[in-house]
């Protein structure tokens, strides 16, 4: 699958989290930046520790079993378990206010993946969309390709999950391709918006952040809930 078109996007805030951080702040920033979005945002971030991350209605067993000595989280979106360290993270969020409203979950997952497979197609390797889901051989989610994840030679290298809200959508998402070029970051960010800004985090989110990764995210009651 190619040829997809481009989000056309008039504005988008930029953040680079520098700083890493423990899983459950993590996941708390994202679910932050929906409820305090007005505009879309894309954030790249950073993990403190090596983690693992599972979907909303995952079990909790099963994590366990594959993450080892990882720290545990459940995400707020769906999907399945995604190793997090050494991949490149990123969130985008699409508040319902956008001046252009929402596309379907679909439509979205799509454009932003095609528009990764544009950024990496300058380099040598085939880079392509999932044109299919295929079979399901695990709950470890880069082991299922669903249609419009990137592949790079078949293998799945860029995968994401979904939420939509009444404040608007969270889509969250994983490279883990080695050969990244440098500067994807800024790349990527232009390819979904020319005009896009960099901003920081304001102290009032990231208080309500620190908030949620307490009394969600960090929760026992949270992570086993399945």
């Amino acid at each position: 699958m190619t040829g997809a078109a481009a989000p056309a996007w008039t504005s988008l805030q930029v953040f680079d989290d520098a700083e890493p951080r423990l899983a459950a702040m993590n996941m708390a920033i994202d679910e932050a930046l929906l409820e305090h979005a007005q505009v879309r945002s894309l954030r790249f971030y950073r993990w403190r520790r090596p983690s693992l991350s599972f979907g909303y209605f995952g079990r909790y067993a099963d994590a366990r079993e594959l993450g080892d000595e990882r720290d545990l989280v459940r995400r707020w979106t769906g999907g399945g378990m995604v190793l997090h360290g050494s991949d490149l993270t990123y969130s985008i969020i699409i508040p319902k206010t956008s001046d252009d409203g929402i596309a379907g979950s679909r439509l979205v997952y799509e454009q932003i993946h095609e528009t990764i497979r544009r950024v990496l197609s300058a380099g040598p390797a085939e880079i392509a969309l999932a044109v299919t889901d295929a079979p399901k051989i695990s709950d470890a989610c880069f082991a299922n390709p669903v249609t419009a994840d990137v592949l790079v030679h078949g293998r799945k290298i860029a995968g994401a999950a979904q939420r939509r809200t009444r404040a608007g959508l969270l889509h969250q998402g994983s490279i883990q391709y080695e050969a990244l070029p440098a500067g994807f970051p800024e790349t990527f960010a232009a390819e979904l918006c020319p005009r896009h800004t960099q901003i920081n985090f304001t102290s009032q989110l990231l208080t309500r952040a620190e908030e949620l990764a307490v009394t969600r995210y960090g929760s026992e009651a949270w992570l086993r809930r399945r």
